[in-house]
């Protein structure tokens, strides 16, 4: 792999060494995201300024060095390893947090943890919706460039209807702004959605202006539980012809339910042990979550075979705990697993149900499967052990097949986690040869010398002839 010595010496000297750091620890630390795929930087940047940003990438553009940008890697596609080697930017002291009460938005550096502009919004009355399950440890700069998701994303969207304004870099170093922070804007190209989702590689984000909503006023959570996955999904499809549009809508299969169960040593539904089930939240003014709560509550005594609401928080935390535990205690059915977000359209949930248990089958392994069934985002465990060489080609298989499925139901191969290298054999299914074409002119266009996050999303890499280090993080159990 090529070098850049020269061109580190020289950042060096512009930045400084405790800015620019070459040494083993620091390089080790971002060789790798929750992808577990591992490539060594030459060095790794800390900017204390953004405008440090526009000096890295000067000299980046000048000289040819690969350069990838991280937050804390809790990305599971590969997206923040550093693939071409080069410098890797670590985002993180650039943190600040500036609430606008009166207009409802908040001013982010994109190292701020999300869970930390939730909490600074919801101290002045707003809320931020967008919640993936990393949310104590990921950045806005790594939700921006995944548009990622989470819970919220049925009723009130993801990190794309959230954004107002961007600022960061263009890889020539030179500063720009993509819309402004007001709630219309319409002057030019719309770039600014185009840098969201792009994986850090048209662009380097430092700052966003976020749109924030009034905190629900009220909240409640009812859990149930069905005989099958099947009456499951067409009674969630029932709830939405109702007209129901609840704040969350978890879907958790039987096998995810037995895990959980089997961690916590307590049943779900008594009597009713390893049942699927469907955790539901409203939200809103008090007089709203009243109104909906009676239609939900019918709805569950015609089609759930057993139900539970919590009639205060507390007993909401108590139903949220099945969900919290289910994806660290899958680990009993393998030491490894591929979390593959894919998103289906409602009307062909049972028919990937059907297809899930026919690959379960086919392939031998435990295949858990939960997500979010307010806009068809579901997380799809594939489980398998290491050291047992047909279980790695199983899953392999079962991913390719899962893939596959998925696009021809009409769905998406990635509802929030993105391409990165994990995905990038699958990309081709879901986009036509124009498609990809008309991508990879866009990256040419704003990247001609192609040093943000090269070797992503366009290039297919085998990730099971890669080695994956063995390391563990704390959002890997959550």
């Amino acid at each position: 792999m090529k070098t850049f010595a020269k061109a580190t010496m020289e950042l060096q000297r512009k930045l400084g060494r405790k800015a620019v750091r070459t040494d083993d620890a620091a390089c080790q630390a971002a060789s790798y995201d929750s992808s577990k795929l591992s490539f060594l930087p030459e060095a790794v940047i800390f900017p204390r300024r953004e405008v440090d940003i526009g000096v890295v990438l000067v000299i980046a553009n000048r000289q040819g060095v690969p350069v990838t940008v991280r937050g804390r890697g809790t990305t599971l596609t590969g997206a923040a390893a550093p693939r071409r080697g080069g410098w890797v930017i670590d985002m993180l002291g650039l943190n600040k947090i500036s609430v606008d009460a009166e207009a409802g938005m908040a001013h982010v550096q994109t190292g701020a943890k999300v869970a930390d502009i939730q909490r600074a919004t919801e101290v002045v009355g707003w809320f931020y919706p967008p919640d993936p399950s990393s949310r104590e440890y990921c950045t806005i700069g790594g939700n921006i460039a995944c548009n990622a998701g989470g819970m919220h994303g049925g009723k009130y969207g993801v990190t794309r209807d959230f954004i107002l304004a961007l600022e960061g870099f263009l890889p020539t170093g030179e500063f720009v702004k993509w819309g402004t922070p007001t709630k219309k804007f319409s002057s030019g190209f719309n770039l600014r959605d185009l840098w969201i989702g792009s994986e850090g590689m048209l662009g380097i984000v430092t700052a966003a202006t976020l749109k924030l909503i009034p905190t629900p006023a009220a909240r409640w959570t009812l859990l149930a539980a069905f005989e099958t996955e099947i009456e499951a999904f067409r009674a969630v499809r029932a709830l939405f012809r109702a007209r129901v549009q609840p704040a969350i809508c978890e879907f958790l299969d039987r096998y995810s339910v037995m895990c959980a169960e089997r961690a916590t040593g307590v049943t779900v539904f008594a009597g009713q042990a390893g049942k699927p089930v469907l955790l539901i939240e409203l939200a809103g003014t008090a007089s709203e979550v009243r109104e909906v709560k009676k239609t939900v509550l019918a709805w569950a005594a015609e089609s759930a075979l057993a139900h539970r609401a919590a009639k205060n928080r507390a007993e909401a935390e108590a139903l949220w705990a099945v969900r919290r535990k289910c994806s660290g205690a899958m680990f009993e059915l393998g030491d490894a697993k591929l979390n593959e977000d894919i998103v289906v359209p409602m009307r062909n949930y049972e028919a990937f149900a059907v297809f899930l248990e026919k690959l379960r089958k086919e392939s031998k392994l435990s295949i858990p499967t939960f997500g979010h069934l307010g806009d068809g985002n579901l997380h799809v465990n594939i489980m398998y052990h290491k050291a047992v060489p047909a279980e790695v080609r199983a899953a392999e298989k079962a991913v390719q097949k899962l893939m596959q499925t998925v696009v021809a139901l009409g769905g998406a191969i990635s509802g929030e986690h993105g391409i990165g290298l994990a995905k990038s054999p699958f990309l081709r299914l879901q986009h036509s040869p124009a498609q990809v074409r008309a991508m990879q002119a866009v990256k040419q266009a704003l990247d001609p010398k192609g040093i943000l996050n090269p070797g992503k999303m366009f290039e297919v890499f085998e990730v099971w002839k890669h080695r994956r280090i063995d390391v563990k993080f704390p959002w890997d159990h959550k």
